[in-house]
C-alpha cells in the first residue's frame, strides 16, 4: 500500500488500514558517523544507522505523526540494549537515520563500521 495514502486512511479513520504495519520491524547495517561539511567528523559527531527500503515506508506509513524536523518517536532495541528516541528522515536514501547515542554504543560495543541489528517499534 502506498505509504501516503495508508496514512491518510489512518488519520482519517483512526486506524491502521489493512496491510500496513506498526511494527515491530528488523533492520540491519552499518554504523556510520556523521560529516561535518568539510568531510570531516566534529567533536561530538553522533553516529547512525541508516533504514531505507520497504522498512522505511512501512514507518512512514504507520507513523501517526511526526514531531520536530519530521522525526518520529520510537523504541529501538540492539543487542541486549533498548532505548527512546526518534528517527530522523533522510532525503539521501529515502528513509530515516536511527541516533546511535554513546551509552548504546559503549554497552554494545559499537564503532563506526560495525554492522548492526536493531528492532524498532513506535513509542
Amino acid at each position: 500500500m502506498d505509504a501516503d495514502l495508508a496514512r491518510f486512511l489512518r488519520d482519517e479513520l483512526g486506524v491502521a488500514p489493512e496491510g500496513s504495519s506498526a511494527g515491530p520491524w528488523r533492520v540491519s547495517g552499518p554504523v556510520w558517523l556523521w560529516q561535518g561539511s568539510d568531510g570531516a567528523p566534529a567533536k561530538g559527531s553522533w553516529y547512525f544507522l541508516t533504514i531505507g527500503g520497504e522498512t522505511a515506508q512501512a514507518i512512514k506509513a504507520a507513523a501517526s505523526k511526526a514531531d520536530a524536523w519530521g522525526s518520529v518517536r520510537i523504541e529501538a532495541t540492539i543487542g541486549g540494549t533498548t532505548w527512546r528516541t526518534s528517527l530522523f528522515p533522510s532525503k539521501q536514501v529515502g528513509g530515516w537515520m536511527l541516533p546511535l547515542k554513546a551509552a548504546v554504543r559503549k554497552a554494545e560495543k559499537l564503532a563506526e563500521g560495525s554492522v548492526v541489528e536493531a528492532v524498532l517499534a513506535l513509542a
